[in-house]
């Protein structure tokens, strides 16, 4: 498939070996040029061996077939590290307080309410009131699937 083009072979085995890595972690992770990567970028997309989901400003590559749609989603968001290191607190506990995960993330109780509605608004986090004190938990249905992806990411 790649044999007279090794550029595009190391640019399609990097995507894999770090799925849901952005245009610019390719670049300076191989030490290409950005019109190279961008160049063989455009051909993977086109010929249907890579995939790419834009989250926010950023897009994100993977190797086409190998994640669902949430998974890829997923592996978005938890290449984000303030998201990841939101969920694994999150999965350590039943149940975090608002002030106890700003703290322990050292991020200011505003910016952590800008986090959490972002992550709400994907139905993986639920958010319960006891008096006047904000909880924050997983969905339980993406308990498993947020595991094994952050195991994923952390192992690679």
């Amino acid at each position: 498939l790649f044999s007279n083009n090794y550029t595009r072979a190391m640019i399609y085995n990097f995507i894999s070996d770090n799925p849901g890595v952005q245009f610019r972690a390719i670049c300076s992770g191989l030490g290409l040029s950005i019109g190279v990567v961008q160049f063989h970028l455009n051909w993977l997309q086109k010929t249907g061996l890579i995939s790419a989901i834009r989250l926010g400003k950023y897009k994100r590559f993977f190797i086409t077939g190998k994640f669902t749609l949430k998974q890829m989603t997923l592996i978005a968001l938890l290449r984000l590290k303030t998201v990841k290191t939101i969920f694994k607190s999150l999965l350590e506990g039943k149940q975090v307080s608002h002030h106890e995960l700003a703290a322990k993330l050292g991020i200011s109780s505003q910016g952590l309410t800008w986090q959490m509605n972002r992550l709400r608004q994907t139905g993986m986090v639920n958010e319960n009131w006891d008096c006047m004190t904000v909880k924050y938990s997983v969905e339980k249905r993406y308990v498993q699937c947020l595991t094994s992806i952050i195991l994923m990411l952390d192992t690679r």
